[in-house]
């Protein structure tokens, strides 16, 4: 069995037109509208903690995994109104050093400021029964760090949302995909129980794991798009967008 597991970060009103990566920033009327039809045509939204089952083919139904990187404010405020109405859940990786911080790590790329959500922002995220996951302390390009500092930024991140959220964070995310084997090893061996790429295709129980690809959802995907990248079983998912 196959399954999406759909990669969003921002949920707002897109940046001007000809801002550097404008795209990964999703209306929030586009984002209601893919969410409203999913449920309308019988499928559950669901956490990496809840959508795993499904991926190991411990068990079957028509699910599909939602996540959001980074740990941005508006998500808070405009997907998850709406996941709470669909009965959905999501995972959210926080980088756990920029609470009430924003997205410096894209400052050198033009990409405008964001707010980050708060540690009640991300307390709340959790007690609305979605999933907090980890993006490193930094935002870090994991391959450009010394093993000892990568591993680091792997273990401690997990230690402190623990921590600031005072239950287990068991999902990491690979700050822009870049990763090595080794980082897969160090995200196991931390204690997590899954990890996400931004590699494009659908999850199934012979992926790793600690390297399981995801759907990209973007400003310009439109609602046949998205249908048919969430319920087309591809013949090579790794090969499609």
């Amino acid at each position: 069995m196959s399954i999406p597991i759909l990669m969003y970060h921002q949920i707002g009103q897109p940046n001007p037109k000809g801002t550097p990566f404008r795209g990964l920033t999703v209306h929030p009327d586009s984002f209601a509208r893919q969410m409203r039809w999913m449920r309308r045509l019988g499928y559950r939204g669901l956490s990496m903690r809840d959508v795993m089952p499904y991926v190991r083919g411990e068990r079957q139904g028509k699910v599909f995994g939602i996540t959001f990187d980074d740990g941005y404010r508006n998500v808070h405020h405009n997907a998850m109104p709406v996941l709470s109405e669909m009965g959905f859940t999501a995972t959210n990786y926080f980088v756990a050093r920029q609470f009430d911080g924003g997205n410096v790590w894209d400052l050198q790329k033009g990409i405008p400021f964001s707010p980050l959500m708060t540690v009640q922002e991300m307390r709340e995220w959790a007690q609305a029964g979605n999933e907090v996951g980890s993006h490193t302390l930094d935002h870090v390009h994991l391959p450009e760090l010394a093993p000892q500092e990568a591993r680091r930024q792997i273990v401690e991140s997990k230690d402190e949302l623990e921590q600031a959220l005072g239950a287990p964070v068991t999902a990491f995310c690979y700050p822009y995909g870049d990763h090595g084997p080794e980082h897969q090893a160090m995200a196991r061996e931390a204690g997590y129980d899954n990890a996400t790429l931004t590699k494009r295709g659908l999850a199934a129980a012979s992926d790793d794991p600690f390297g399981l690809p995801r759907v990209t959802v973007a400003r310009s995907t439109n609602i046949i798009r998205f249908l048919q990248k969430c319920l087309t079983r591809y013949e090579d998912s790794r090969r499609r967008p």
